[in-house]
């Protein structure tokens, strides 16, 4: 007995979504698993039924390569399509779509022992992690827990699987999610946790499928604390290192009295060999630089480094004398000079640092009259006392120091150009703290143990708190960055110096130049880093919002979260 098996009962047989189009477009033969996963009947047209797969059908219609494994996504279900061309006599009059439900085939391939043996690898893999890990869907609801994050939390994986992030931050399990936020922004996201005490950083990372859809959300966590602790300490270690480094300094610079100077740049170490390398001579020197930048250091070296170390260093200041005093006060003057002058007259301070040096700050204040007398005793070495006849020989080296253009007052006819030569015998440049950046945290760590010192209470910088010194350009120089230190270390109520104890103007610029990124600088830690920005926007949302509740409202998190974050920044 001869059965004819019509083309839908073949395709029936083959317990596979299969169809055939021809080439208008119309559903031709499709096989009961079709019919019933797809909802089409042979007669209907592809383009009214199954809109987003008709441009894949009319690629291969249109001559083009045929289509393998093709992921689609069709009334809720995700498919695996083949697309082949029927031919007949070489002239394309329809195709034959192939489809698999990719639920089938996980079923299928789960069953290879390739696949087995992959898994059990992957699984071992996260397992073993060090690193707490949660495995999420595109909604953030857990669908992985491994056993680091179940050592980290304190809690079994079943008691997490298929809890939604939101509900374990509304509970208080974690008091923000870098999965939830992923699941909102399909981005990486990095975030800083309290757990119980302790710190733990947890990243998220978004997986796609082909298409460019979420459809998993990997989150790795560590606990921290350890690490903020060993960051201190690393410091602390630091700290002791500059301390290393200055005495050694000191010793190769004939350390001054109870003075430091710090140098890490090259161009304030090469101020510092200048100086060293003059004061075996007895040339006159000038140096050069802001108000504030340590010249009077810089004298203080070379005086210190001379054959004239055991006798006097005399240091005047010619801007701080009234013009009708500063020639008595220079050179001296006999009895009578002048009215309320002295019965058996006054040496002056070149009479007094004979033997010696005499250090002539501010030289650019030096009135016209002077200035010529200054000549004379550098031409000759001979002073005369005002009011006086005759004069007399000193032996005085003459180191004079400005932070003025004197080239531009010469020009001006205010400086004296032979007296300007006179002096700029060797010209020493101390370059200004915005110069020296590698001097900068050395010198706040240095005054801040100096000032803790004096006061007999250990002191110390936040990370944070130091970063935001390190970038101040300190206008007033080292004498400004001195006097921030002192006023720190006397002011703090506690220990630990932070953000809110700096004066006002260096947090403002510090917020201006921060106010959309945050700058990573060499030895800043993650932790700090983060530290920032969070305290950032925290005070930014104060200003903006009445209360806490709002506050919390507005960055998605819940009350008590804000009042313990506020707390620990010190902003409440």
């Amino acid at each position: 007995m001869n059965h004819t098996l019509s083309i839908d009962a073949l395709l029936d047989a083959t317990a596979r979504a299969i169809f055939t189009v021809n080439a208008a477009g119309l559903i031709i033969h499709a096989s009961h698993l079709a019919r019933q996963s797809l909802h089409i009947e042979p007669g209907e047209n592809l383009l009214e039924q199954l809109p987003d797969f008709w441009p894949q059908v009319k690629k291969t219609l249109s001559g083009q390569s045929p289509q393998q494994a093709l992921p689609l996504h069709m009334r809720q279900d995700e498919y695996f399509v083949d697309i082949n061309p029927l031919l007949v006599d070489g002239d394309i009059i329809g195709v034959a779509c192939t489809l698999v439900d990719s639920q089938q085939l996980e079923r299928m391939t789960s069953k290879l022992p390739s696949f087995q043996t992959l898994s059990r690898e992957l699984d071992t893999i996260i397992d073993s992690s060090s690193d707490g890990l949660f495995v999420c869907d595109a909604d953030a609801n857990v669908i992985r827990v491994n056993p680091a994050s179940e050592r980290i939390h304190k809690i079994s994986a079943r008691e997490l699987i298929g809890r939604n992030m939101r509900e374990l931050v509304e509970s208080g399990f974690i008091d923000r999610s870098a999965a939830l936020e992923t699941s909102l922004t399909k981005k990486p996201v990095s975030q800083l946790q309290n757990k119980d005490g302790r710190k733990l950083i947890s990243i998220s990372t978004p997986v796609f499928d082909e298409m460019g859809e979420l459809i998993r959300i990997v989150v790795s966590e560590r606990d921290i604390t350890e690490i903020d602790t060993l960051q201190r300490e690393l410091e602390d270690k630091e700290a002791l290192n500059d301390q290393f480094r200055d005495q050694m300094l000191a010793m190769q610079h004939a350390e001054l009295d109870a003075k430091q100077i710090i140098a890490r740049s090259p161009e304030m170490i090469r101020a510092l060999q200048q100086a060293v390398r003059v004061a075996g001579a007895d040339s006159s020197v000038l140096v050069l630089g802001e108000s504030g930048v340590g010249k009077g250091l810089i004298a203080d070296l070379i005086h210190k480094n001379s054959r004239r170390a055991d006798n006097p260093l005399i240091k005047i200041n010619c801007g701080a004398i009234p013009e009708s005093l500063i020639e008595a006060e220079l050179f001296g003057y006999e009895k009578g000079a002048f009215t309320g002058a002295q019965a058996n007259g006054k040496p002056g301070h070149f009479e007094l640092a004979d033997g010696g040096t005499l250090f002539l700050d501010e030289i650019a204040e030096l009135p016209l009259p002077s200035q010529v007398k200054l000549l004379r005793f550098l031409e000759d070495g001979r002073i005369t006392r005002l009011g006086g006849t005759s004069s007399k020989n000193v032996d005085v080296r003459v180191l004079a120091a400005t932070h003025r253009d004197l080239e531009q007052m010469v020009k001006e006819g205010r400086f004296r150009l032979d007296l300007y030569y006179r002096l700029n015998v060797i010209p020493i440049q101390v370059p200004a703290v915005r110069e020296r950046r590698d001097c900068v945290v050395p010198l706040i760590r240095h005054y801040i143990e100096l000032f803790s010192e004096q006061v007999g209470s250990k002191k110390r910088l936040t990370r944070a708190a130091l970063d935001t010194l390190a970038n101040y350009p300190f206008p007033g120089n080292v004498r400004e960055l001195m006097n921030i230190c002192e006023r720190l270390v006397v002011m703090s109520e506690t220990e630990s110096i932070d953000i809110s104890d700096l004066p006002a103007q260096i947090v403002e610029r510090a917020e201006r130049l921060n106010v959309n990124s945050v700058e990573w600088q060499e030895g800043m830690s993650l932790q700090d880093a983060l530290d920032r920005v969070e305290k950032s926007i925290l005070e930014k949302a104060q200003k903006r919002f009445g209360n806490q509740t709002e506050i919390a409202k507005a960055l998605g998190v819940n009350q008590s979260t804000i009042a313990r974050k506020l707390k620990r920044h010190q902003l409440n």
